[in-house]
């Protein structure tokens, strides 16, 4: 393989590939990046067996193809080179004894090489019938539940998001179990076959992360044990999450005793200030008393001190209440939303709070109250 090719060109398609490389990996042909150099371009593709990524540069972003072929190159330390080496063009060729010359006007590096027939072989075909999603409803959409996944390993279903399709909705759900996210998509086709998936989060915030910001869609294959997303040039495969997620939708109540609507800003940074006065160890209770219009935001920490935040609210039912709650779940929840106003519903104090938008339940998050007596 010998290749030139401008250095702002790949780096750009390495800074996605390097995402697939983990330095903790104990296997070394997994910290590796594939350079595979065919007559239509390069394809870069890195993997850790649970998550893929490929990116491709076509022939008329390469300044010169000398000879095709393959090279399996260790991901950091070319990443850090090519990284380094500045805005000119590099020519990157296989040499003998399974090494690989990385060469500028200037520089010079010898990299060592792995068998490019010890790397994985990565399926990633693509199903008949995707999903296609404009890309920033799925960043949103990633952005407005992710926070509400667990991080305990010891119910690994709830450390993904949960995809699921009836007809032409799409619901995405992330809870662990004291908090839940849903957002709810209209798809502009009817699903063949319903689909039930678990994707790993930590997948999905690469996943989001590396998407572009332009008008085009991203495409989501769904396969029994993978999901793959393709969007331009690049494509990344994630492993799903075997078992079956919870039927979240029980847990959200049709109706309710008391719903009060509250300015975002207003709510939001009223608590902000009150969970100043919080403990982390205690869960950062606050007390939240509604009184006809008015909402009283209390919290405290006996050695330090106490507060007391009020703001207006519009309660049409003109009924009290006295619930307690997280700070900090309660501000991951609200500040997701895209509007100057929030309805916060209730069925007692003991029973889960649901937020939602004032104009539309496309996305509803749901949390616990603490008690406190």
């Amino acid at each position: 393989m010998k290749i030139k090719i401008k250095q702002n060109v790949l780096v750009e398609n390495l800074n996605y590939v390097i995402r697939g490389v983990s330095s903790k990996n104990l296997i070394p042909i997994l910290n590796c990046i594939k350079f595979d150099l065919k007559e239509e371009g390069l394809y870069l593709l890195s993997t850790n067996n649970e998550f893929a990524i490929k990116s491709f540069i076509p022939t008329q972003e390469i300044e010169e193809i000398t000879e095709l072929g393959e090279l399996v190159i260790s991901g950091r330390y070319i990443y850090d080179i090519v990284k380094k080496l500045g805005n000119q063009i590099i020519t990157i060729e296989e040499v003998i004894d399974s090494q690989v010359l990385i060469t500028t006007t200037t520089s010079s590096f010898k990299l060592n090489c792995n068998l490019a027939a010890e790397f994985p072989n990565i399926d990633l075909e693509f199903s008949k019938n995707p999903i296609l999603l404009e890309k920033s409803i799925f960043k949103n959409m990633i952005n407005q539940i992710i926070f509400s996944t667990s991080n305990q390993e010891s119910r690994p279903i709830l450390t993904g998001i949960n995809f699921k399709t009836i007809n032409n909705i799409l619901e995405c759900t992330a809870t662990d179990s004291y908090r839940l996210s849903k957002k709810t998509i209209k798809l502009d086709e009817k699903m063949e076959n319903d689909i039930n998936i678990v994707v790993p989060s930590k997948n999905l915030i690469e996943t989001s992360r590396m998407i572009p910001e332009d008008d085009s869609k991203i495409e989501l294959h769904i396969f029994s044990n993978k999901i793959i997303f393709k969007c331009n040039k690049l494509i990344i495969m994630s492993r799903l999450i075997n078992g079956n997620y919870p039927d979240t939708n029980k847990l959200i109540p049709n109706d309710y005793s008391l719903t009060v609507k509250v300015k975002l800003n207003d709510f939001y940074n009223a608590i902000d200030r009150a969970s100043l006065l919080t403990n982390e160890e205690e869960k950062n209770i606050i007390n939240l008393f509604i009184d006809s219009n008015k909402a009283k935001i209390t919290s405290n920490i006996p050695e330090i001190g106490n507060v007391e935040e009020n703001i207006n609210i519009i309660n049409n039912e003109n009924k009290n209440l006295n619930i307690s709650f997280s700070s900090k779940y309660m501000m991951d929840a609200i500040k997701v939303f895209d509007s100057e106003e929030i309805e916060i519903c209730f069925n007692g104090e003991i029973k889960p709070i649901i937020i939602k938008n004032v104009n539309n339940d496309s996305l509803i998050q749901l949390i616990l109250p603490i008690r406190t007596f």
